[in-house]
């Protein structure tokens, strides 16, 4: 699938509110300018990806980048992501674990389900801004993504 630059989209799944604000400004602050969903848990998340229920086409763009949280309610980022890997038509999605988890058994076995890239979630705004500006960079302007 061809996309324009301007169709870019991130979907990012965090149960907390706070998270969620930090890391829309923090994209926003490392000149991320297009197109951010968010979902508050894994539940969602998958209801999102499959388009069941609220979303649809227009309100559910396809995310280029899905950026995970690990500690989420009624579906965790772990059961999540192991769904999204499972299924044939969510698998190619990119899939960045950020979680305030370190633990080196998180780490592999969210490699183990074939997450792309685990980040721990910094405590300074300042660093989250450079973090998820190395993503943008990374993951919008570098890699040519399916």
């Amino acid at each position: 699938m061809n996309r324009k630059p301007t169709s870019l989209t991130i979907l990012i799944a965090d149960d907390d509110t706070d998270d969620r604000l930090f890391m829309d400004k923090a994209l926003r602050q490392s000149g991320y300018t297009h197109n951010i969903q968010f979902v508050e848990d894994g539940e969602e998340l998958m209801h999102y990806l499959r388009r069941e229920g609220r979303f649809n086409e227009q309100n559910a763009p396809w995310p280029d980048l899905l950026i995970l949280d690990l500690n989420m309610p009624r579906k965790n980022g772990f059961q999540a992501l192991s769904e999204i890997k499972d299924d044939p038509a969510l698998r190619r999605l990119p899939v960045v674990v950020m979680t305030t988890s370190s633990a080196d058994e998180d780490v592999v076995k969210t490699y183990n389900l074939g997450v792309n890239s685990f980040v721990t979630k910094p405590f300074n705004f300042n660093r989250l801004v450079e973090m998820v500006g190395a993503l943008k960079t990374y993951w919008m302007d570098t890699v040519k993504l399916p």
